[in-house]
């Protein structure tokens, strides 16, 4: 009983035998039974592959029939195609299986095998060409060789693709399987001469179709439509050819016509590099330098990008024509890569050289302008200095001078003979540069040599005008050398002793600021020092006027006029008298302002020392007050009762030291307002006294408060003062710093050396406990907190809740009138007033929840 997929691959591979055997005018009828003598087998072989098989056995013998069968087969393994488990036996016996597999050997091997589509080939090339050629038909995927091909769209896809006459594509629906896949079968039949090899009912109603049925019947439509495809191919090949060669034919002529262009334009461009004639102006040869560098800017990237182009193109070009086995191109003649390498090689000379030459020329057009500029420049300068110079020179002004007038108008002459002398330089460099012109043929030379002839004609009368101006001075001047050495003389001496006298009243009006009595000792010493020089200098007073009065006396000798005042300084005679005197005056006014300020600085004296002794004495009694309450704080002997009376002892003279205190801070006041600001008399200044004190009376309020909370924790805790010492002698042994705290691991050595079993975590909890803000340390009062909650019994909620109890007569609540008869009123009505009202099954009128009052009262609920 043959299977669906057995039926449909005996119904398509029979179809396909008859489409060859009908060839030779025969054909088959049971696939099982017709091949079994071997005859049609081998007659199919010739068919398909045209060519002649052994002659076959003429008996009808089973071994005349297996003989034929294996010629077959033979065949069929000569053409590389391996038969595995497929023998003449099973063949001759009507195995319909092995003949299936037999016959779809042939198919694979003759009909499928030599189909390749993008160097792929038979399964995967005949799916390839299936998915090419639907494509771009809708409702087709093919993706297999069964399920894709159920809605019979696919095939006729494929028929339409090529002929397109056959059917119309687009009155076909998805949802007619059936309909689409019998107008395949019958148009294929029809038109494709494709035997009908399937039956659309059977493709439907399977749900997987025989994928060898399917690509048996696909790969006649492939060979049917391959004389199309090879007509195709053709096409598209000659296309191809001659498009690569009308683009090669393109890329020459683009290349003639680039060259062509490009050597036009170098043509062109050289013989405006290699113009070598220079401008007379600046401007016209930077208009040049522009225009250059416009051409390297504007009109040389082109031509560069051209010339790489031309480069791309013609190695793109020889690339092409060789992968397309055409000749190599020749450009014309002068016009290859190399031609134009040369040429541009050529250009680049010329345009190096040209640059240079423009430079070179803008150079010098540049110091030309340069010079000329220069020349004009100290031309001006010098003629403007010149003006006015040989009339001044001309001039007979000394025959009426006085002797001041005659020395000053000599002073005055020999600057001008310094100037004219500094100018002479000037001159020189205009001869120089108006040489330097010519040389470099300037353009207007003739009206540089005129003005420079002009200025060195000019110069020399100059010089014949200032030699005779000097002699004329030298000879009026010996006439009054007298006079004005005396002037010479007394400005010489006036000066310093001026000086010395601005010094002086300078000193004496000195303000001074002195901070101890020392320093005021030490300005009086420098003032007795000054006066002890007065006279001395008044004898160098008497000195400078006695040369005043040498120089009247030689001006009424001899009948001469003194006119103005003395040439060689600003000082006059009155003007020494005058400040001679204001010296005299200042120094006893100063001596009055030392001695006022020596009083000054004996009271500060006694102020530093007052506040001194006071703080000398107040400083040690905080520090030793601070020790003491130190010692009492940590002292294990007595009782804390005998501790704190102690302390209260301590804090009363305390307070009553206040005074001193006070008296102190009037002293500090005092200091200040006086301006004293330093004391070396003591160490101590009042803000460190402030700073003790406060921290003293901190120091006792804390510790007194430190001891009544260790009164509270021992009778609350019922810890004995032996106990509270031991607590305290642990820790004073391991507060290494004494200062009243433990580190962390001081803390932790403690606990061990108290028998404490501490791994990190219960020594993190216990440092939760003892140091809750985290702030590193603990104290005295903290490790008392919790030795005493690790020692000493406490009271719990439920021990509360079993006194409740028992006053409540074992009931689960308890009344009002219980509470007032057992306990004090106070305690009876502060808890009435906060046990919430009991809510049992049992309760009785007034019932109260005692139990749930004493979890408040620990802190496990709200109260």
């Amino acid at each position: 009983m043959l299977t669906q997929t057995s039926f449909l691959q005996f119904q398509t591979f029979t179809a396909w035998c008859n489409s060859h055997l009908r060839k030779a005018g025969t054909q088959i009828e049971n696939i099982e039974e017709d091949f079994r003598n071997g005859l049609k087998l081998m007659l199919l072989l010739e068919v398909i592959s045209g060519e002649r098989l052994p002659k076959p056995d003429k008996g009808k013998m089973r071994f005349h029939k297996i003989a034929n069968v294996n010629k077959a087969l033979d065949y069929i393994s000569s053409k590389g195609v391996k038969l595995v488990s497929i023998g003449a036996e099973e063949i001759v016996d009507g195995n319909v299986k092995m003949t299936l597999g037999m016959i779809w050997t042939i198919i694979l091997r003759f009909a499928i095998q030599d189909i390749s589509v993008e160097e792929t080939s038979a399964k995967e090339g005949l799916l390839l060409w299936c998915q090419r050629k639907t494509a771009p038909y809708r409702n087709v995927n093919v993706q297999n060789f069964h399920i894709s091909w159920k809605d019979g769209l696919a095939l006729c896809a494929l028929i339409h693709r090529h002929r397109p006459d056959l059917i119309d594509y687009s009155k076909l629906r998805k949802d007619d399987p059936i309909g689409n896949l019998n107008t395949a079968f019958e148009v294929a039949e029809k038109y494709l001469d494709i035997p009908k090899m399937l039956d659309a009912e059977d493709i439907v109603n399977t749900p997987k179709p025989d994928e060898k049925a399917i690509m048996t019947y696909v790969s006649c439509f492939y060979h049917a439509f391959a004389g199309a495809e090879q007509a195709e191919t053709a096409a598209n090949r000659i296309c191809k050819v001659l498009a690569v060669n009308q683009e090669n034919e393109r890329l020459m002529e683009e290349y003639e016509k680039l060259a062509s262009e490009l050597l036009e334009w170098i043509r062109r461009t050289i013989p405006w590099l290699e113009n070598r004639v220079a401008e007379q102006t600046m401007r016209a040869m930077q208009q040049k330098l522009e225009d250059f560098r416009d051409y390297r800017r504007v009109h040389k990237p082109p031509r560069v990008q051209e010339k790489c182009q031309l480069e791309i193109n013609f190695n793109t070009l020889q690339t092409k024509l060789r992968l397309s086995n055409r000749p190599a191109f020749m450009p014309s003649e002068g016009k290859m890569v190399s031609d134009i390498a040369n040429a541009w090689k050529g250009l680049e000379q010329v345009e190096k050289g040209y640059e240079e030459w423009l430079l070179t020329e803008i150079r010098r057009l540049e110091r030309l302008d340069h010079l000329a500029e220069k020349f004009k420049q100290k031309c001006s300068l010098h003629e403007s200095w010149t003006t006015g110079k040989e009339h001044l020179l001309s001039q007979k002004d000394y025959e009426t001078a006085s002797l001041m007038e005659i020395r000053a108008l000599m002073r005055k002459h020999e600057a001008f003979e310094s100037d004219l002398a500094a100018h002479q330089d000037r001159v020189e460099q205009i001869a120089a540069i108006a040489q330097e012109l010519n040389e470099l043929d300037y353009h207007d030379a003739a009206s540089v040599n005129t003005r420079c002839q002009g200025i060195c004609d000019q110069w020399d009368n100059l010089g014949t005008l200032t030699q005779k101006r000097r002699d004329a001075l030298e000879r009026v001047e010996k006439l009054w050398e007298t006079i004005d050495q005396l002037y010479l003389e007394f400005a010489k001496r006036a000066a310093p002793f001026n000086n010395w006298m601005d010094g002086a009243m300078e000193d004496l009006q000195d303000m001074f600021i002195v901070h101890s009595i020392e320093e005021i000792q030490s300005l009086i010493t420098a003032h007795d020092q000054f006066k002890a020089t007065l006279p001395e200098a008044d004898k160098e007073r008497i000195a400078v006027m006695g040369i005043q009065n040498e120089i009247t006396k030689i001006a009424q000798t001899y009948g001469i006029k003194l006119v103005g005042v003395n040439p060689y300084t600003v000082l006059s005679p009155q003007d020494i008298t005058n400040k001679w005197e204001a010296v005299k005056q200042l120094v006893p006014l100063r001596d009055q302002m030392l001695q006022e300020e020596v009083a000054r600085q004996q009271a500060n004296e006694r102020l530093r020392r007052s506040f001194a002794a006071q703080a000398n004495i107040i400083g040690p009694w905080i520090q030793t007050k601070m020790e003491e309450i130190g010692h009492v704080s940590v002292d294990i002997t007595g009782s804390l009762e005998e501790q704190m009376n102690n302390l209260k002892q301590y804090e009363q003279n305390i307070i009553n030291y206040k005074s001193n205190i006070d008296k102190l801070e009037g002293d500090h006041q005092l200091i200040q307002e006086a301006l004293i600001f330093d004391n070396k008399h003591t160490n101590y200044t009042m803000e460190h006294i402030r700073v003790g004190w406060e921290q003293l009376l901190t120091t006792i309020a804390r510790t007194i408060n430190e001891v009544e909370n260790q009164i509270l924790t021992r009778d609350a805790k019922g810890i004995s003062q032996e106990q509270l010492n031991e607590f305290r002698a642990s820790f004073n042994h391991f507060d290494r710093k004494r200062n009243g705290m433990m580190d962390p691991d001081d803390f932790r050595a403690c606990l061990i050396s108290m028998g404490y079993d501490l791994g990190e975590v219960e020594f993190a909890r216990i440092m939760t406990l003892v140091d809750p803000n985290n702030t590193g340390v603990v104290t005295f009062q903290a490790f008392i907190d919790f030795m005493t909650r690790e020692t000493a019994e406490t009271d719990t909620a439920e021990q509360v809740m079993a006194s409740f109890k028992i006053l409540a007569s074992d009931k689960p609540y308890i009344t009002v009138e219980e509470l007032r008869r057992e306990l004090p009123p106070e305690q009876a009505e502060y808890c009435i007033s906060r046990m919430t009202k009991y809510t049992g099954f049992d309760a009785s009128p007034g019932a109260l929840d005692y139990i749930s009052f004493s979890s408040a009262l620990y802190g496990e609920s709200d109260l």
